[in-house]
């Protein structure tokens, strides 16, 4: 028998843009519990944001970039008779909504010789404009998931 699922506490919106999409990427960003740390990373990026694309919201612009690299099909490996297979699935909302922000904030660490704050900018305008590291990490999943999709059938 199944456990019961846990109940999800409800996250606060954040306090500038009344969002809690902005909240969960605050969280995400953040290293060793240091959440001022996270929260001022994120909120000058999007002042960045706001600056460079001359845009009065640019929640608009980070909506489109969560929108751009959110993958909608993945691989999951599933044992079959002795051997692995790379399944394809389709990616559950909040899955999907984890993935891009995940992807995001990876593509900006990985770059170097900026501040967070900048790196942080460039990837979401670049993810917005279909564009970046992390739009491309969608396009290996997908190509991923329609290269195994033979498999397809193992999926139950």
């Amino acid at each position: 028998m199944r456990r019961k699922l846990k109940a999800k506490k409800p996250l606060t919106p954040d306090s500038v843009y009344e969002s809690e999409k902005i909240t969960k990427f605050v969280n995400y960003v953040m290293l060793e519990g240091k959440k001022t740390t996270a929260r001022a990373v994120v909120y000058r990026a999007l002042d960045e944001i706001k600056s460079k694309a001359k845009t009065e919201n640019p929640l608009e612009i980070f909506e489109m970039a969560l929108k751009n690299t959110g993958p909608t099909m993945e691989v999951r490996s599933r044992r079959v008779g002795g051997a692995n297979y790379q399944i394809p699935r389709e990616v559950r909302p909040e899955r999907r909504q984890f993935l891009s922000m995940k992807w995001i904030i990876e593509a900006a660490r990985l770059k170097k010789g900026k501040p967070m704050h900048e790196k942080l900018a460039e990837e979401i305008v670049a993810a917005s404009n279909n564009e970046g590291d992390a739009v491309k990490k969608r396009e290996n999943t997908h190509k991923m998931a329609d290269a195994n999709k033979a498999f397809a059938h193992f999926a139950w």
